[in-house]
């Protein structure tokens, strides 16, 4: 006696879904690609900007604990309005 039908050893009802599968992770590209934005190559920057900065707070520090620290209160005074009227 004969059988027909899906019950065969060697039918695989998802072999088509396995090959489309298949293909589709051997199309894709095999090296990774990395681009950085302008932006973010200025923020990488950042960190040269940071030493100077610290330079800067540091010798401020040594000149007002030396009370050799002058402050211009007229222009002090000058930015404060011009930051407020901004606003």
């Amino acid at each position: 006696m004969k059988i027909h039908g899906t019950n065969h050893s060697n039918f695989n009802p998802y072999q088509k879904q396995f090959n489309k599968q298949a293909e589709t992770v051997s199309k894709q590209p095999q090296s990774d690609k990395l681009q950085i934005s302008d932006q973010a190559k200025k923020m990488q920057q950042g960190d040269k900007v940071q030493s100077q900065r610290e330079v800067r707070v540091s010798e401020i520090k040594q000149a007002v604990e030396n009370g050799t620290y002058q402050v211009d209160s007229k222009e002090t005074a000058r930015k404060m309005l011009s930051f407020w009227s901004k606003g």
